[in-house]
């Protein structure tokens, strides 16, 4: 299969030259680079910078000068020249690389086109940006990748990614793909939750996390198994019965103590989450707290006065 083609455009106004070499080694990952512009006015003394990163990499810069106070120009220009490469037909995406938030509808357009879009830039990247992207990486992330083409100086001035999605967020979305998978009775293999997760948070990035690798990530989650099974990993819910069974006998305990009066749902949902704050039920197979508490053999939910109650087998209110 040949290597898709990409278009790097940068926006020399929010990016800084030191990252120049991380872009462009990033986007090996993703196919081969046929178009790589970078838009800014270069009579500025900033762009100086800039000099000799663009002569070694065969970056093209494109003069945009600043016509108006207060108006950022290079945007209009990267955007206008994204939308004539569109329509060329040469290129199957684009990298953006820019920490701007006026870019998101531009991402939005190209993937309307069928483009898929590599978004770039540093962790103060507005949120609509990231979300607009196909892939949205931070660039301090790269930076730290490549410890030997970074100085001390920059070391301790880049600050460390703000991590956008916390891992419990990210822990809960494998848990929902694993569930719906088992229950089709489908294995879940690595590759599709790298896929499956990129798909739904496009700045998900376990380096983020501080790991290289996905399948290391996972091993280090209590919540999952990762096995090598037939030359494919796949990845299961750690089963375990022991704290599963302390969670029913904690809410048979808690509904029993009600007698016949019975205990609400939401009320009983509270009591176990405040005391098993890691329970999830979605681990075991269950969409809901109520479907939870209806396979429990000796508790069933009944509606009263409009309240969902929770009874001891038997019991009425």
């Amino acid at each position: 299969m040949d290597d898709k083609r990409f278009a790097v455009l940068i926006d020399s106004d929010n990016i800084s030259s030191k990252y120049i070499g991380s872009i462009l080694d990033e986007m090996t990952k993703y196919g081969v680079i046929t178009y790589k512009r970078i838009y800014g006015d270069w009579t500025s003394t900033q762009a100086g910078k800039w000099k000799k990163e663009l002569m070694e990499n065969s970056i093209t810069p494109i003069q945009q000068f600043r016509n108006t106070v207060g108006k950022n120009a290079t945007d209009s220009t990267l955007i206008i020249d994204a939308m004539d490469i569109l329509y060329t037909h040469s290129v199957d995406g684009f990298c953006i690389v820019s920490s701007d938030g006026d870019f998101t509808r531009l991402a939005s357009r190209l993937r309307e086109s069928g483009m898929e879009v590599i978004g770039m830039g540093e962790n103060k990247t507005p949120r609509s940006f990231r979300a607009a992207c196909s892939v949205f990486t931070d660039l301090e992330l790269l930076l730290d990748q490549n410890d030997d083409d970074v100085t001390e100086i920059d070391k301790k001035k880049a600050k460390k990614p703000e991590i956008v999605l916390t891992q419990n967020k990210v822990e809960n979305a494998i848990i929902e793909i694993i569930t719906e998978n088992d229950n089709k009775g489908r294995q879940t293999g690595l590759g599709e939750i790298g896929s499956r997760l990129q798909k739904k948070h496009s700045d998900f990035d376990v380096r983020n996390y501080g790991y290289s690798s996905l399948s290391k990530f996972l091993e280090e989650i209590e919540a999952f198994d990762v096995k090598n099974v037939n030359n494919t990993v796949v990845v299961s819910l750690r089963e375990d019965d022991s704290a599963l069974k302390q969670v029913i006998d904690f809410a048979v305990d808690s509904v029993g103590q009600t007698g016949k009066t019975g205990m609400e749902l939401g009320a009983l949902g509270q009591r176990i989450h405040s005391k098993f704050p890691n329970f999830k039920v979605k681990e075991y197979g269950y969409s809901t707290l109520s479907k939870f508490i209806n396979g429990i053999k000796v508790l069933k939910i009944a509606s009263v006065d409009g309240r969902k109650l929770v009874f001891i087998t038997g019991q009425k209110g």
